[in-house]
């Protein structure tokens, strides 16, 4: 699994900015208001993601009164972070269009409403974003072990063959 990319978020996230924006344009109208629900869940997730990536990496590192990381369990949490992050990006692009729309048909009070609703879920899924990139830094085994690590030995040949 290769390491996130700044710019595949941003492509991700420019997209559905794009395709929300072209779909709400034409109902946004009928639409009731935006659920300020997504914030704090989002939030949430972040604050639990870099808490998680804070533990994580003292495991890695072997930090004194820390034991050591399971390899599945690093490989399952940075498919987490890397899943988190690409949703991130499409909740954000989402919100993203949604703000541009509810901000075109603005002095309505509903528009002023989802305007913020959205502005501020689009924040927090750049906060979820970023809490996920640490958790998936947080995932990588340090190049040079140092003492006290465990050093694979090196590969002899195989006289058989």
């Amino acid at each position: 699994m290769t390491p996130t990319r700044i710019r595949t978020l941003l492509g991700t996230a420019g997209v559905f900015a794009v395709l929300s924006w072209l779909l709400l344009s034409r109902v946004y109208a009928t639409l009731p208001l935006a659920p300020w629900t997504v914030l704090p869940a989002v939030l949430i997730a972040a604050g639990v993601e870099a808490y998680l990536g804070y533990g994580l990496r003292a495991r890695i590192l072997r930090r004194p009164g820390t034991r050591p990381a399971d390899p599945i369990y690093v490989a399952r949490v940075a498919a987490l972070a890397k899943a988190s992050s690409l949703t991130a990006a499409l909740i954000g692009g989402v919100a993203a269009g949604f703000t541009v729309t509810a901000a075109g048909a603005l002095p309505a009070r509903a528009a002023g409403h989802d305007v913020f609703t959205a502005g501020m879920t689009f924040g927090g899924t750049v906060i979820l974003a970023l809490a996920a990139l640490y958790l998936e830094h947080c995932c990588r085994v340090p190049d040079d072990p140092g003492p006290g690590r465990y050093v694979p030995p090196p590969r002899q040949a195989d006289p058989f063959h």
